[in-house]
Protein backbone atom coordinates (compact mmCIF):
# COMPACT_ATOMS: atom_id res chain seq x y z
CA UNK A 1 0.00 0.00 0.00
CA UNK A 2 1.44 3.40 -0.81
CA UNK A 3 1.81 5.98 1.11
CA UNK A 4 -1.26 8.21 -0.10
CA UNK A 5 -3.24 4.83 -0.47
CA UNK A 6 -6.35 5.36 2.33
CA UNK A 7 -5.89 2.51 5.76
CA UNK A 8 -9.93 1.19 4.87
CA UNK A 9 -10.73 1.35 1.61
CA UNK A 10 -14.85 2.46 1.31
CA UNK A 11 -16.57 0.95 -1.51
CA UNK A 12 -20.15 2.33 -2.30
CA UNK A 13 -21.72 -0.49 -4.46
CA UNK A 14 -24.76 1.06 -6.17
CA UNK A 15 -27.64 -2.04 -6.71
CA UNK A 16 -30.25 -1.99 -9.33
CA UNK A 17 -31.56 -5.32 -7.42
CA UNK A 18 -31.24 -7.54 -11.05
CA UNK A 19 -29.94 -10.60 -10.11
CA UNK A 20 -26.86 -11.16 -12.54
CA UNK A 21 -26.00 -7.64 -12.18
CA UNK A 22 -25.96 -8.16 -8.40
CA UNK A 23 -23.65 -10.77 -8.71
CA UNK A 24 -21.27 -9.23 -11.05
CA UNK A 25 -21.02 -5.74 -8.83
CA UNK A 26 -20.69 -8.32 -5.78
CA UNK A 27 -18.47 -10.49 -7.04
CA UNK A 28 -15.81 -7.48 -7.88
CA UNK A 29 -16.73 -5.80 -4.36
CA UNK A 30 -15.73 -9.14 -2.33
CA UNK A 31 -12.82 -9.29 -4.31
CA UNK A 32 -11.46 -5.86 -3.91
CA UNK A 33 -12.05 -6.63 0.34
CA UNK A 34 -9.99 -9.89 0.04
CA UNK A 35 -6.92 -7.65 -1.25
CA UNK A 36 -7.34 -4.37 0.68
CA UNK A 37 -9.07 -3.73 3.99
CA UNK A 38 -12.29 -2.41 2.55
CA UNK A 39 -15.64 -1.25 4.02
CA UNK A 40 -18.73 -2.31 1.33
CA UNK A 41 -21.69 -0.26 1.71
CA UNK A 42 -24.71 -1.96 -0.47
CA UNK A 43 -27.08 0.92 -1.43
CA UNK A 44 -30.25 0.43 -3.90
CA UNK A 45 -30.55 3.14 -6.13
CA UNK A 46 -33.28 3.51 -9.58
CA UNK A 47 -32.18 5.66 -12.96
CA UNK A 48 -34.58 8.03 -14.28
CA UNK A 49 -35.94 11.53 -13.32
CA UNK A 50 -34.98 11.68 -10.04
CA UNK A 51 -31.64 10.35 -10.37
CA UNK A 52 -30.88 12.83 -13.14
CA UNK A 53 -32.14 15.78 -10.82
CA UNK A 54 -29.83 14.45 -8.14
CA UNK A 55 -26.86 14.43 -10.65
CA UNK A 56 -27.98 18.24 -11.79
CA UNK A 57 -27.92 19.31 -7.86
CA UNK A 58 -24.68 17.37 -7.14
CA UNK A 59 -26.83 15.42 -4.32
CA UNK A 60 -27.18 11.77 -3.43
CA UNK A 61 -29.74 11.13 -0.39
CA UNK A 62 -29.20 7.54 -0.18
CA UNK A 63 -25.50 7.88 1.28
CA UNK A 64 -26.52 10.71 3.18
CA UNK A 65 -25.44 8.80 6.34
CA UNK A 66 -22.47 7.11 4.94
CA UNK A 67 -18.82 7.93 4.30
CA UNK A 68 -17.49 9.29 1.53
CA UNK A 69 -16.48 6.70 -0.93
CA UNK A 70 -13.22 5.88 -2.46
CA UNK A 71 -14.78 3.73 -5.18
CA UNK A 72 -18.30 3.53 -6.74
CA UNK A 73 -19.16 0.09 -8.35
CA UNK A 74 -22.16 -0.75 -10.39
CA UNK A 75 -23.93 -3.03 -13.17
CA UNK A 76 -27.17 -2.09 -15.17
CA UNK A 77 -27.97 1.03 -17.05
CA UNK A 78 -30.42 1.84 -14.17
CA UNK A 79 -27.00 2.37 -11.69
CA UNK A 80 -25.24 5.10 -14.42
CA UNK A 81 -26.83 8.05 -13.39
CA UNK A 82 -27.07 7.09 -9.60
CA UNK A 83 -23.16 6.78 -9.86
CA UNK A 84 -22.71 9.83 -11.71
CA UNK A 85 -24.93 11.66 -8.64
CA UNK A 86 -22.86 10.09 -6.15
CA UNK A 87 -19.46 10.85 -7.27
CA UNK A 88 -20.41 14.55 -8.23
CA UNK A 89 -22.06 15.24 -4.76
CA UNK A 90 -19.22 12.67 -2.68
CA UNK A 91 -16.49 11.88 -5.00
CA UNK A 92 -14.81 8.46 -5.37
CA UNK A 93 -13.91 6.61 -8.45
CA UNK A 94 -16.63 4.72 -10.90
CA UNK A 95 -16.16 1.44 -11.84
CA UNK A 96 -18.61 0.05 -14.42
CA UNK A 97 -19.56 -3.51 -14.91
CA UNK A 98 -20.56 -3.34 -18.64
CA UNK A 99 -20.87 -1.26 -21.88
CA UNK A 100 -22.33 1.77 -20.46
CA UNK A 101 -24.81 3.48 -22.47
CA UNK A 102 -23.79 6.67 -21.60
CA UNK A 103 -20.29 7.85 -23.09
CA UNK A 104 -17.07 5.66 -21.74
CA UNK A 105 -15.70 8.88 -20.49
CA UNK A 106 -18.40 9.54 -18.05
CA UNK A 107 -16.98 6.52 -15.84
CA UNK A 108 -13.18 6.60 -14.30
CA UNK A 109 -13.03 2.68 -16.00
CA UNK A 110 -15.60 0.30 -17.08
CA UNK A 111 -15.06 -3.52 -17.22
CA UNK A 112 -16.75 -4.92 -20.78
CA UNK A 113 -17.16 -8.58 -20.91
CA UNK A 114 -15.18 -9.55 -23.84
CA UNK A 115 -18.50 -10.68 -25.88
CA UNK A 116 -19.70 -7.34 -25.86
CA UNK A 117 -17.47 -7.05 -28.52
CA UNK A 118 -16.18 -3.50 -27.18
CA UNK A 119 -11.83 -3.18 -27.64
CA UNK A 120 -9.70 -1.75 -25.14
CA UNK A 121 -8.93 1.20 -25.25
CA UNK A 122 -8.32 4.20 -22.63
CA UNK A 123 -10.47 3.33 -19.32
CA UNK A 124 -12.23 0.01 -20.70
CA UNK A 125 -10.57 -3.08 -20.13
CA UNK A 126 -12.39 -6.19 -21.32
CA UNK A 127 -13.09 -9.32 -19.32
CA UNK A 128 -13.33 -13.29 -19.87
CA UNK A 129 -17.12 -13.24 -19.43
CA UNK A 130 -19.26 -11.21 -17.03
CA UNK A 131 -18.12 -11.31 -13.41
CA UNK A 132 -19.45 -13.19 -11.03
CA UNK A 133 -18.95 -13.75 -6.91
CA UNK A 134 -18.27 -17.45 -6.85
CA UNK A 135 -15.36 -19.24 -5.24
CA UNK A 136 -13.87 -22.28 -6.20
CA UNK A 137 -15.27 -25.51 -4.41
CA UNK A 138 -14.23 -28.78 -3.23
CA UNK A 139 -15.32 -30.93 -5.62
CA UNK A 140 -15.84 -33.48 -3.04
CA UNK A 141 -18.46 -35.25 -4.26
CA UNK A 142 -17.87 -35.68 -7.85
CA UNK A 143 -21.42 -34.85 -8.65
CA UNK A 144 -22.92 -33.72 -11.39
CA UNK A 145 -25.06 -30.48 -11.66
CA UNK A 146 -27.29 -29.01 -14.58
CA UNK A 147 -28.51 -25.07 -15.62
CA UNK A 148 -31.40 -24.53 -17.10
CA UNK A 149 -31.75 -21.06 -18.73
CA UNK A 150 -34.72 -19.92 -21.11
CA UNK A 151 -35.69 -18.01 -23.62
CA UNK A 152 -33.53 -15.73 -25.14
CA UNK A 153 -33.48 -13.63 -28.05
CA UNK A 154 -30.16 -15.37 -28.99
CA UNK A 155 -31.31 -18.99 -28.82
CA UNK A 156 -34.34 -21.14 -29.74
CA UNK A 157 -35.73 -23.26 -26.97
CA UNK A 158 -36.77 -26.33 -28.58
CA UNK A 159 -38.28 -28.51 -25.63
CA UNK A 160 -38.26 -31.82 -26.72
CA UNK A 161 -34.48 -31.38 -27.78
CA UNK A 162 -33.64 -30.32 -25.14
CA UNK A 163 -35.11 -32.79 -22.58
CA UNK A 164 -33.12 -35.72 -25.07
CA UNK A 165 -29.76 -33.99 -23.95
CA UNK A 166 -30.88 -33.89 -20.32
CA UNK A 167 -32.15 -37.20 -20.61
CA UNK A 168 -29.05 -38.63 -21.80
CA UNK A 169 -26.75 -36.92 -19.10
CA UNK A 170 -29.19 -38.61 -16.36
CA UNK A 171 -28.44 -41.75 -17.81
CA UNK A 172 -24.71 -41.79 -17.05
CA UNK A 173 -23.90 -41.90 -13.15
CA UNK A 174 -24.68 -39.36 -11.26
CA UNK A 175 -25.47 -37.88 -8.55
CA UNK A 176 -27.26 -35.28 -10.69
CA UNK A 177 -28.82 -31.95 -8.98
CA UNK A 178 -30.91 -29.95 -11.71
CA UNK A 179 -31.96 -26.31 -11.24
CA UNK A 180 -33.92 -23.54 -13.13
CA UNK A 181 -33.35 -20.11 -13.89
CA UNK A 182 -36.02 -16.77 -13.96
CA UNK A 183 -36.31 -17.03 -17.57
CA UNK A 184 -37.14 -21.13 -17.42
CA UNK A 185 -40.67 -21.08 -19.43
CA UNK A 186 -43.43 -22.80 -17.23
CA UNK A 187 -44.17 -25.47 -19.54
CA UNK A 188 -39.86 -26.40 -19.39
CA UNK A 189 -40.00 -26.54 -15.99
CA UNK A 190 -43.17 -28.90 -15.49
CA UNK A 191 -41.01 -31.07 -17.69
CA UNK A 192 -38.47 -31.05 -15.76
CA UNK A 193 -39.81 -32.01 -12.46
CA UNK A 194 -41.40 -34.95 -14.23
CA UNK A 195 -37.52 -36.40 -15.00
CA UNK A 196 -36.72 -39.59 -12.71
CA UNK A 197 -32.87 -39.74 -11.90
CA UNK A 198 -32.67 -36.28 -10.25
CA UNK A 199 -33.05 -34.31 -7.30
CA UNK A 200 -35.07 -30.79 -8.90
CA UNK A 201 -34.20 -27.61 -7.03
CA UNK A 202 -35.77 -24.67 -8.79
CA UNK A 203 -34.17 -21.54 -8.63
CA UNK A 204 -36.71 -19.74 -6.03
CA UNK A 205 -36.41 -22.19 -3.33
CA UNK A 206 -32.39 -21.61 -2.03
CA UNK A 207 -32.01 -17.65 -2.11
CA UNK A 208 -29.97 -16.37 -4.09
CA UNK A 209 -26.72 -17.92 -3.01
CA UNK A 210 -28.49 -21.25 -3.96
CA UNK A 211 -26.13 -21.63 -6.89
CA UNK A 212 -23.06 -20.80 -5.90
CA UNK A 213 -23.54 -23.56 -3.23
CA UNK A 214 -24.75 -26.16 -5.66
CA UNK A 215 -21.61 -25.27 -7.79
CA UNK A 216 -19.16 -25.53 -4.82
CA UNK A 217 -19.48 -29.49 -4.67
CA UNK A 218 -20.11 -30.08 -8.43
CA UNK A 219 -16.94 -31.99 -10.19
CA UNK A 220 -18.78 -31.27 -13.82
CA UNK A 221 -21.68 -28.89 -14.63
CA UNK A 222 -23.60 -28.82 -17.89
CA UNK A 223 -25.65 -24.84 -18.65
CA UNK A 224 -27.90 -24.42 -21.83
CA UNK A 225 -26.23 -22.29 -24.01
CA UNK A 226 -28.28 -19.36 -23.73
CA UNK A 227 -26.79 -18.53 -20.22
CA UNK A 228 -22.98 -17.09 -20.73
CA UNK A 229 -23.34 -16.04 -17.08
CA UNK A 230 -24.49 -19.56 -15.71
CA UNK A 231 -21.30 -21.07 -17.73
CA UNK A 232 -18.59 -18.84 -16.41
CA UNK A 233 -20.01 -18.97 -12.81
CA UNK A 234 -19.28 -22.75 -13.38
CA UNK A 235 -15.88 -22.53 -14.86
CA UNK A 236 -15.09 -19.83 -11.96
CA UNK A 237 -16.10 -22.98 -9.39
CA UNK A 238 -13.46 -24.90 -11.15
CA UNK A 239 -15.56 -27.40 -12.18
CA UNK A 240 -15.66 -29.13 -15.70
CA UNK A 241 -17.77 -27.52 -18.29
CA UNK A 242 -20.34 -28.45 -20.86
CA UNK A 243 -22.84 -26.95 -22.95
CA UNK A 244 -26.47 -28.47 -23.76
CA UNK A 245 -27.05 -26.73 -27.55
CA UNK A 246 -29.55 -24.84 -28.28
CA UNK A 247 -30.29 -23.67 -32.08
CA UNK A 248 -29.02 -19.92 -32.78
CA UNK A 249 -32.38 -17.90 -33.46
CA UNK A 250 -31.02 -16.20 -36.75
CA UNK A 251 -27.40 -15.66 -38.71
CA UNK A 252 -25.15 -15.72 -34.91
CA UNK A 253 -24.79 -12.53 -32.89
CA UNK A 254 -22.15 -11.73 -30.08
CA UNK A 255 -23.12 -14.18 -27.63
CA UNK A 256 -22.88 -17.40 -30.13
CA UNK A 257 -19.32 -16.02 -31.02
CA UNK A 258 -18.43 -15.89 -27.35
CA UNK A 259 -19.38 -19.53 -27.26
CA UNK A 260 -17.76 -20.68 -30.36
CA UNK A 261 -14.43 -19.03 -28.82
CA UNK A 262 -15.24 -20.94 -25.44
CA UNK A 263 -15.30 -24.50 -27.36
CA UNK A 264 -12.24 -23.43 -29.47
CA UNK A 265 -10.21 -22.91 -26.52
CA UNK A 266 -11.46 -25.75 -24.71
CA UNK A 267 -13.26 -23.87 -21.77
CA UNK A 268 -16.26 -25.93 -22.62
CA UNK A 269 -17.49 -28.82 -24.27
CA UNK A 270 -20.66 -28.51 -26.46
CA UNK A 271 -23.07 -31.95 -25.72
CA UNK A 272 -22.73 -32.47 -29.85
CA UNK A 273 -19.21 -32.63 -29.22
CA UNK A 274 -19.64 -35.19 -25.99
CA UNK A 275 -19.48 -38.73 -26.07
CA UNK A 276 -22.14 -40.48 -23.52
CA UNK A 277 -19.78 -42.53 -20.64
CA UNK A 278 -16.90 -40.25 -21.16
CA UNK A 279 -15.33 -37.69 -18.90
CA UNK A 280 -15.85 -33.56 -19.30
CA UNK A 281 -12.35 -32.30 -19.80
CA UNK A 282 -11.81 -29.86 -17.08
CA UNK A 283 -10.92 -25.83 -17.53
CA UNK A 284 -7.46 -24.80 -19.32
CA UNK A 285 -6.87 -23.01 -16.51
CA UNK A 286 -8.66 -21.37 -13.19
CA UNK A 287 -10.78 -18.29 -14.17
CA UNK A 288 -10.73 -15.82 -11.84
CA UNK A 289 -11.58 -12.80 -13.36
CA UNK A 290 -12.73 -10.93 -10.52
CA UNK A 291 -9.93 -11.20 -8.18
CA UNK A 292 -7.52 -10.00 -11.83
CA UNK A 293 -9.91 -7.28 -11.99
CA UNK A 294 -9.96 -5.96 -8.60
CA UNK A 295 -6.17 -5.94 -8.60
CA UNK A 296 -6.55 -4.06 -11.47
CA UNK A 297 -8.84 -1.64 -10.30
CA UNK A 298 -6.62 -1.18 -7.27
CA UNK A 299 -3.32 -0.31 -9.07
CA UNK A 300 -5.05 1.94 -11.65
CA UNK A 301 -7.47 4.34 -9.31
CA UNK A 302 -6.49 3.29 -5.59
Amino acid sequence: MSAAAPATLILWRLTDGRRGHDAQSRGLALAVARSRSTRVCDIPVAGGARAFLEFLLARFAAGAALPDPHLLVGAGHATHLPLLAARRARGGRIVLLMRPSLPTACFDLCLVPDHDGVPEQGNILRTRGPLNDIRPGSRQGGGGLILIGGTSRHYRWPEPALLDQVRALLATPGPWTLSDSPRTPATTRALLRGLAGVRYVPWESGGPNKVAEELAGAARAWVTADSLSMIHEALTAGAAVGVLDLPPAGSGGRAEEALRRLRADRWVTAFGDWKPGTELPSPPAPLAEASRCAELVLRRLC
